[in-house]
């Protein structure tokens, strides 16, 4: 073989590698499962200034649903889950919120992002409400406040309207059992 033939060898053979070594990263990180640890400048700030409309036409024992803003944050322990009739996991999480809504000790509110209202009404229509409030934020810049990366997340707020703790993806068993189930806790036990 001559060296040009060599030399060629090499270069084709060079993109074979490089995918090689993607597809090993991906199926490592697919392996180890998903990380809900993203990191956020949020927790531990106060949060977000926002006011954002309710969703119309809800309503728990006869009445209307409020909207969401921050003030409604001081008080309860409360979560604030981001969630859209559109993201397939909002749908799985939601038997979770809804075990987290009977709850006596939190507060379960919802910010429902970038999603047509029937379609909300229909997605909580079928699946239950477990929200105490709703706010709309069709055009995305409350979430964009919050820094959200996507749906569904989830805010532990303490008391005094601060963030906790952030949870991004689906409420699960093991998160539950994990760090977001730990951070709820502690924010339940925090004295005022």
């Amino acid at each position: 073989m001559s060296d040009e033939a060599t030399s060629r060898a090499k270069w084709l053979i060079l993109p074979v590698l490089i995918f090689a070594a993607l597809a090993a990263l991906f199926a490592f990180q697919l392996i180890r499962g998903p990380s809900n640890t993203l990191p956020s400048t949020m927790v531990g700030k106060t949060a977000p200034d926002f006011s954002l409309p309710p969703l119309a036409g809800i309503q728990r024992d006869g009445v209307a649903l409020p909207g969401l803003s921050k003030a409604d944050l001081i008080g309860p322990v409360t979560l604030v889950n981001i969630f859209a009739s559109w993201c397939a996991p909002c749908r799985e999480e939601h038997p979770k919120l809804i075990e987290l809504a009977k709850d006596q000790r939190i507060r379960l509110v919802g910010i429902n992002y970038k999603d047509e209202p029937d379609n909300a009404r229909r997605f909580l229509g079928a699946l239950g409400n477990p929200y105490a409030a709703i706010g709309t934020d069709q055009a995305g810049r409350a979430a964009i406040e919050w820094g959200v990366y996507g749906v569904p997340e989830t805010f532990v707020i303490s008391r005094k309207g601060q963030i906790a703790y952030k949870h991004v993806g689906p409420i699960t068993d093991d998160s539950l059992k994990g760090v977001l189930g730990e951070a709820i806790t502690k924010a339940i036990n925090e004295k005022e």
